[in-house]
């Protein structure tokens, strides 16, 4: 049985507007094909289907949703957000994104498939419950764990969010709970002012939102180090139940949108290590969400990398080396209250 499951469907390109944005189809449409190429009968295909408007609304306002129909039908494609764009399809395109994870989430729950990508547009981990943003329009991951708290009762779920871009959005939505932990390591103040170190959450959900806002220049020893302490520190004490990971490809070297180094290989690293983790802690329950990445060669080789890694047989654990300037980051960080590093 193969354990990999992969969601492709061309009904992601309708989300569309020229003059062309930087997220576009373009993005996912050469990649498409390369898959189906390179990895012939080595993957299960998962077919998505639109999330219902009850599963949107565990995360999203009725207001917010009555507003993208609102915009959607507008002459002009910028009338509710000057960087998300919203068209006659948009809606819809969005529910099939959310949708698309909520299929492989059943998929991974049942055992069909052990870890999956979802290769899905539009981005989601800046929407907010009351508004869309920064090319997002539904928050993917968010009502993802949101239908795996409801259909499965689970209780613990990790969100890591990799996207250079703090995920403003998800943190909201779990900002006050302790059955969800929401990780993001993202370059500092770029695009928004959110994800500080200090924003831990709040009530019960006090130290389960953890911040990592990274110095420009950072590249791939800075980051496996990171990733390394969080891995094997901060998510072996929270022991969830799966790991949905906001897989964001534009802190790659190559992408126009952020100042950061890492190379290709390093997302096969990182998946090779949250991989190994997801196995000895959640029996492998891992799902990946595609959100950014705005250079299509660079994207493409880095999600290539990505399902070589989780396409890989068991390796030996991540050797990881150190790096002051990823640990001056950790030396005073809030997450020190309450997990152990």
């Amino acid at each position: 049985m193969n354990k990999l499951g992969i969601l492709m469907d061309d009904r992601y390109f309708d989300h569309a507007v020229e003059p062309r944005s930087l997220e576009n189809p373009k993005r996912l449409r050469r990649l498409y094909p390369l898959i189906k190429e390179r990895y012939n009968g080595a993957f299960r295909s998962v077919a998505p289907r639109e999330a219902s408007f009850d599963q949107i609304e565990q995360v999203h306002s009725n207001f917010y949703i009555n507003q993208v129909r609102e915009h959607a039908i507008k002459p002009d494609p910028f009338s509710y957000d000057r960087d998300t764009y919203l068209m006659d399809r948009s809606l819809a395109t969005a529910q099939l994104a959310a949708g698309g994870c909520l299929a492989m989430a059943d998929r991974v729950m049942d055992g069909t498939i052990r870890n999956g990508f979802a290769l899905i547009r539009p981005p989601g981990h800046h929407a907010e419950p009351g508004r869309g943003m920064g090319f997002c329009v539904l928050n993917n991951a968010a009502i993802t764990a949101k239908y795996l708290q409801t259909r499965y009762q689970l209780s613990r779920i990790l969100i890591l969010d990799f996207d250079i871009h703090h995920g403003n959005g998800t943190q909201d939505v779990f900002y006050d709970t302790d059955t969800v932990m929401f990780i993001s390591v993202h370059q500092k103040g770029l695009f928004l002012s959110s994800g500080t170190p200090g924003e831990i959450g709040e009530g019960k959900g006090r130290g389960h939102t953890i911040n990592i806002p990274v110095h420009s220049l950072f590249g791939d020893t800075e980051y496996t180090y990171l990733f390394g302490q969080l891995l094997n520190n901060v998510v072996e004490q929270y022991m969830p139940q799966i790991i949905l990971v906001s897989a964001g490809y534009d802190g790659h070297e190559d992408d126009p949108i952020s100042a950061t180094l890492l190379t290709t290989h390093w997302y096969h690293t990182v998946t090779t290590m949250i991989k190994q983790c997801a196995r000895d802690i959640c029996d492998g329950r891992l799902l990946y969400l595609l959100e950014g990445g705005y250079n299509p060669e660079s994207l493409e080789d880095a999600v290539l990398a990505t399902i070589d890694s989780l396409l890989a047989p068991e390796q030996p654990r991540v050797g990881i080396f150190h790096s002051t300037r990823a640990q001056a980051l950790l030396n005073h960080h809030p997450l020190n209250e309450f997990w152990t590093l």
